[in-house]
């Protein structure tokens, strides 16, 4: 057992008792919470990973018209695009929106010159992906991430429940305690749908101009923004 902190925005504080010693490390017992707490002002930021199906599949167990965000940069890979069709026909009551920034890449290369992703792709991320889940979350409560402590240094020290100062938000993590393997081997004994770009060498995949194939086996993100000396988009820092 474990003591969870839960506050609604940044004023309330209680003490919600919980176990990790089951089948999901408290992933469902979170989401359960999390739903029967928020209801219809949680949002799912979700950029249909591995965990972000797997999260998809806990959560359809909990609320199957739950509502999902996919950050759609327009630079995404086409198998990232293929895979959110099959996910749509696999739990059709999902409320799955693309959310768009305000600008095309068109308008993006005019006010900040071509390929921004290579000359400021902290800027590249403000426009396509902070920026639009700001307006996402605008209303919302609460929002659901698929962060785990073991994807990198800057995730170790995640909780369930987190004080979102960025979004001015709380940041629910359900699948902290979740390793690679945990992840991989709920997939497949369920049977869900993933990316096949995870079995071409990517763990974490992103937007196709700032994504490669993993060079470090023990940082599963080493291949995003490769040589640019970034380590995350900023949604999570």
């Amino acid at each position: 057992m474990g003591n969870l902190l839960v506050y609604d925005r940044f004023d309330t504080f209680s003490p919600l008792d919980f176990s990790i010693d089951n089948d999901t490390k408290g992933a469902l017992e979170v989401l359960e919470w999390a739903y029967g707490h928020y209801g219809d002002d949680l949002v799912y930021a979700c950029s249909f990973g591995i965990e972000g199906i797997v999260l998809i599949d806990l959560i359809s167990k909990v609320n199957d018209r739950a509502k999902i965000v996919f950050l759609d940069t327009d630079l995404h890979f086409k198998e990232t695009y293929a895979l959110i069709e099959q996910v749509k026909e696999r739990y059709p009551l999902l409320q799955i929106e693309m959310k768009k920034p305000a600008l095309t890449l068109e308008e993006q290369a005019g006010q900040h010159g071509e390929a921004l992703w290579e000359t400021q792709p902290n800027k590249c991320c403000e426009i396509r992906k902070i920026i639009p889940l700001n307006e996402a979350l605008s209303g919302a409560k609460a929002w659901l991430s698929g962060l785990r402590r073991e994807q990198s240094e800057t995730r170790k020290n995640t909780q369930f429940i987190n004080k979102d100062n960025k979004f001015q938000s709380v940041k629910i993590c359900p699948l902290i305690h979740w390793t690679w393997k945990d992840v991989w081997r709920y997939a497949h004994k369920n049977g869900l749908p993933y990316n096949i770009l995870h079995d071409r060498g990517y763990p974490s995949i992103g937007c196709e101009k700032c994504t490669k194939p993993a060079f470090n086996e023990e940082d599963l993100r080493s291949g995003r923004w490769s040589g640019k000396g970034k380590t995350e988009c900023g949604l999570h820092t």
